[in-house]
C-alpha cells in the first residue's frame, strides 16, 4: 500500500486532478496485490451509493440555490450594517458573512474564492492593500469548516461513524470563536494600516433591524437544520433535501429573485461541483480498501504510539501532519482518506472523537491557506492579483487567530463539547 501512496503523491505533484490521482493509485494497489478487478468496481460503486453521503450533493445544490436567490447579498447587507463603524469594516463583513453562511460549497478553496470575488472589488475601492484583502477573505473563509452544514463534518461523521448532529452542534463554539478572533485581528491590523471605518458611528438600530429582517430567512436556515436533526424529524441526508426545498421556497416565494434561467444555470453549476466530489468519493473507496487490506491503520497507530502515548503530544503531532496534508489536498479528500486511519488512533489514547473531528476539519482547511503550497492561498492571491508573499505578509495576524482557535480546542476540549452535551446529553 505504501507504493500506492507514493504513486498518489507523485501524480499529485505532477498536477493530475486529485480524483484521478486517488483512482490510479488505488488501481495500482490492485495490480500489485493481484486482486480481482471486480472488487475494485464494487468498492467504487458501493462507496458512492451511501445514503448518508447523499447529503453532500444536496447541500451543494442548496448552497448554490441560496447564492442565486439573493440570500448572500442580504447577509452581506446585514453584516455591513453591523460593522460599518469598525476599522477595516469590509474585512469585518468577510468574517461575519462566513459565519452566517456556513460551509455549503464543499470546498475551502471555493469558499475563500467566493469571499474575494464578492468583497474584493469594494475593498480595493476603499484603498485596502491587495495582499491584505486576499489574506482576510481567504482566512475568514476557513470559518465555514466548522459552521453547519459543513461538508467536511458530514464526511468525517459518515466515514468515522460519528454523530453528525453532535458534530454540527460542536462546530458553533470554535466557529464563533474564530469569527471573534479574526475580527479582533482585523481591527488591530486595519488600525495599523489606516483602514478607517466607513461611518463615524454605529448604524441606527432601525437600519440594522431592517437588514436583519431582510436576511432572517437565511439566518433561520442553520437553526432549523439543527432542530430537525436534533429531534429526529430528519436525518442529515433528509435535511439536505429540506435545504434545497427551503432555498427554492425563499428564492421563488419570499425574495422572488429565482427564475427559470437562474435555476437552470444553478443546476448546471451544481452538477459540475457534485461530479467532482462523487468521483473522489468513488475512487476513495478503492483507496480505503487498500488501507484496510494492508492494515495501514495498525501500522500508523503503532508508529505514532511508539513516539509517545501522551494524548496531547500525539494530538499535536497529528495536527502538524494534517496541516502538511492540507497544503496539498482538499478537505473532503483528507476526510475520506485519513479519518479511518487517524480516528482509531485518537480513540485509543482517549481523545474525544467529536473534538478530534473539529480539530481535524479546522487544521486541514487552514492548510489550504498556508505557504508554501496552500491551494486557496494561490487562488485568493490570483483573484486579488497580488504576489503570494504579500498575502502572507499581511495575513500573519489572521494566521495567529486561527492557530489560537486550534490551541483552544486542544487544551479546552470540554468547551467544544458543551453544546453537544447540552443538546444531546453527555455521550
Amino acid at each position: 500500500m505504501f507504493i500506492a501512496i507514493g504513486i498518489f503523491l507523485v501524480f499529485l505533484l505532477l498536477g493530475m486532478p486529485v480524483a484521478f490521482s486517488i483512482g490510479l493509485s488505488g488501481f495500482s494497489f490492485f495490480l500489485i496485490r493481484d486482486l480481482p478487478m471486480t472488487v475494485l468496481v464494487q468498492k467504487s460503486i458501493s462507496t458512492s451509493q451511501s445514503f448518508t453521503m447523499l447529503a453532500i450533493p444536496l447541500f451543494i445544490l442548496a448552497g448554490n440555490l441560496m447564492n442565486s436567490c439573493g440570500i448572500t447579498s442580504r447577509l452581506m447587507r446585514f453584516a455591513n450594517a453591523c460593522t460599518g463603524h469598525m476599522y477595516g469594516n469590509i474585512g469585518q463583513v468577510s468574517c461575519l458573512l462566513s459565519t452566517l453562511m456556513g460551509g455549503v460549497s464543499g470546498s475551502a478553496v471555493a469558499d475563500a474564492s467566493m469571499e474575494c470575488r464578492v468583497l474584493g472589488p469594494e475593498m480595493l475601492r476603499l484603498g485596502y492593500a491587495r495582499g491584505w484583502s486576499a489574506a482576510i477573505n481567504g482566512l475568514s473563509g476557513l470559518i465555514v469548516a466548522t459552521i453547519p452544514p459543513s461538508m467536511g463534518l458530514i464526511i468525517y461523521g459518515t466515514v468515522g461513524e460519528v454523530s453528525i448532529g453532535r458534530l454540527f452542534m460542536a462546530g458553533w463554539v470554535p466557529g464563533i470563536l474564530m469569527c471573534v478572533l479574526l475580527m479582533l485581528a482585523t481591527t488591530w491590523s486595519a488600525r495599523k494600516f489606516g483602514y478607517k471605518p466607513e461611518h463615524d458611528k454605529p448604524a441606527p438600530p432601525k437600519e440594522i433591524l431592517s437588514a436583519f429582517i431582510s436576511s432572517i430567512w437565511a439566518m433561520m436556515f442553520p437553526i432549523l437544520l439543527i432542530l430537525l436533526i436534533r429531534f429526529g424529524i430528519m436525518s442529515p441526508t433528509e435535511s439536505g433535501a429540506f435545504a434545497c426545498a427551503y432555498a427554492l421556497f425563499v428564492g421563488v416565494v419570499i425574495h422572488r429573485e429565482m427564475n427559470w434561467s437562474k435555476l437552470i444555470q444553478t443546476l448546471k453549476d451544481s452538477v459540475k461541483d457534485v461530479t467532482v466530489i462523487t468521483i473522489i468519493l468513488a475512487f476513495s473507496g478503492v483507496f480505503g480498501y487498500g488501507v484496510v487490506y494492508d492494515d495501514i491503520t495498525v501500522t500508523i497507530a503503532n508508529t505514532l504510539l511508539g513516539i509517545t502515548d501522551n494524548p496531547t503530544l500525539l494530538l499535536i503531532l497529528v495536527i502538524l501532519f494534517l496541516l502538511i496534508c492540507g497544503m496539498f489536498m482538499e478537505t473532503t479528500v483528507i476526510a475520506l482518506i485519513l479519518t479511518p486511519i487517524l480516528l482509531p488512533v485518537m480513540r485509543s489514547v482517549g481523545v474525544n472523537e467529536i473534538v478530534f473531528g473539529m480539530i481535524m476539519m479546522t487544521v486541514v482547511t487552514f492548510g489550504v491557506m498556508t505557504p508554501p503550497v496552500g491551494t486557496a492561498l494561490y487562488a485568493v492571491s490570483d483573484i486579488m492579483e497580488c504576489p503570494i508573499e504579500d498575502t502572507v505578509r499581511y495575513g500573519w495576524p489572521f494566521y495567529l487567530a486561527v492557530v489560537g482557535v486550534v490551541l483552544f480546542m486542544v487544551f479546552f476540549p470540554q468547551a467544544v463539547l458543551f453544546l453537544p452535551n447540552l443538546v444531546y446529553g453527555a455521550a
